[in-house]
């Protein structure tokens, strides 16, 4: 930011004391020629010919430097085949006149014909009343007094702007020293969180850094929520796999004559449990991806094909909206939408129906079978770790379990009713819109 307020400062000031440069020499040079001008206007004006053809003034000019040698202030009258008429001042030496143009106007340009001396010069070719000669005026003075005052002018705007841009820089490191100091305060209270000193940034921040604490704290709070839910999920599956682990232990060590059958039952609970609780896990690990969409059109067809082939009596179709995606992974939509329709494929009468509905901000999915249906008091049992109705055919009881977990872990919500085309069970899963 200093590199970068150095560049356009220096920048700026440059372009501008350029251009105040030009301006202002123009504005001394402009006032000098004027100057040189109106003398040669009343030289002209005050010129007269005399009984022998000579330039004379009727009245002599009022500036003493045209008589004093030398001075600095010169004019010359002269014409083709007449005399020379020049200055006091000029002394000894003459001005060049050039006969290759005619100066009808004031003609004014800079001329370094005297040594060391260079000299201004504003001329005008005038024929008088009672000559035919075209006279030449010329009035010249020395450039010293504007080039001194160029000078003086170029030193000023120089040391003024060389000052004006040290404390431009000066200000602008301040600014941004000061400016970006509550960001180093914010490191150093990050650097305490990571050490174990804070547990949040708690001070009172400018309102332009405010949103950026915020964002932090919510985002350790997010992360606490995380590890918390991760402990809690943990806890909850050693809990699990305790009691079979003991029975397990138990037949082994009483040396049970039923072990073999012990071990496979308790084996087959414990599957159940990692089986639910790593399929939160990786629903809880994608959550944070919020660019996660997919398509519900396509999850529904790769599992129409999956149940068309393990169910060969069961027919599956499926309608509504087929551009319609939800912000979940692929992957857990798959698993989803395979228990709810595997399950309707499994316990109804060999028809099943999907249905996906557009519902702002949501996207429903309806699955509805044609078996016998579930009473309304018995529903929500079936979300359940392990809850089977039907425990004459195969399963873990833990498919409409993890279904709910992941949905309300995507945001989503799960709920079963009575399905009123077919008779049987109606599932719906609804989910945010992608």
């Amino acid at each position: 930011m200093i590199v970068v307020a150095a560049f356009w400062i220096t920048t700026l000031l440059l372009t501008g004391g350029f251009a105040l440069d030009r301006v202002l020499s123009a504005s001394i040079v402009q006032n000098f020629d004027d100057q040189l001008k109106y003398v040669l206007n009343g030289m002209i004006a005050a010129s007269e010919i005399g009984p022998d053809g000579e330039v004379r003034f009727n009245r002599p000019p009022a500036d003493q430097r045209f008589i004093e040698p030398y001075s600095g202030v010169y004019f010359q009258v002269s014409g083709s085949g007449a005399d020379t008429f020049p200055s006091r001042s000029l002394w000894d030496r003459r001005l060049r006149v050039v006969d290759e143009h005619q100066d009808v106007n004031v003609h004014v340009y800079n001329s370094n014909e005297f040594d060391g001396e260079p000299l201004r010069i504003s001329e005008r070719d005038v024929i008088l009343p009672g000559s035919k000669v075209r006279w030449r005026f010329q009035v010249a003075q020395s450039r010293e007094m504007i080039d001194t005052q160029i000078r003086q002018l170029r030193s000023t705007l120089f040391w003024s702007f060389f000052a004006l841009g040290i404390g431009l820089l000066i200000l602008a490191a301040l600014q941004t020293f000061y400016g970006l100091w509550p960001l180093r305060r914010v490191r150093q209270d990050v650097a305490a969180i990571r050490s174990g000193a804070k547990t949040r940034i708690d001070e009172n921040f400018p309102v332009e850094v405010r949103p950026l604490t915020e964002e932090i704290n919510q985002l350790l709070a997010h992360s606490e929520e995380q590890a918390e839910e991760a402990r809690r999920h943990a806890g909850n599956l050693a809990h699990a796999l305790k009691t079979p682990l003991t029975v397990i232990t138990n037949a082994a060590t009483a040396r049970s004559p039923d072990l073999p059958e012990t071990v496979f039952r308790e084996a087959i609970v414990m599957r159940r449990q990692v089986d639910h609780h790593l399929a939160r896990a990786r629903a809880i690990g994608r959550r944070a991806s919020v660019h996660a969409r997919a398509t519900v059109w396509d999850s529904l067809q790769s599992v129409q094909r999956a149940v068309d082939r393990l169910y060969e009596k069961v027919t599956v179709d499926i309608a509504g909206d087929k551009t319609a995606q939800v912000r979940v992974e692929r992957q857990d939509l798959d698993e989803m939408l395979g228990n709810l329709v595997e399950n309707a494929a499994k316990y109804g009468g060999g028809r099943v129906f999907v249905t996906v509905e557009r519902r702002t901000p949501m996207i429903d999915i309806i699955i509805e079978d044609d078996g016998e249906g579930i009473p309304k008091q018995q529903r929500e049992t079936l979300f359940q770790r392990g809850a089977r109705l039907d425990t004459d055919k195969p399963g873990t009881g833990l498919g409409l379990a993890i279904v709910r977990d992941v949905a309300e872990i995507y945001g989503g919500t799960i709920t079963l009713e009575e399905s009123e085309d077919l008779g049987g069970l109606l599932a719906r899963l609804s989910l945010p819109a992608g």
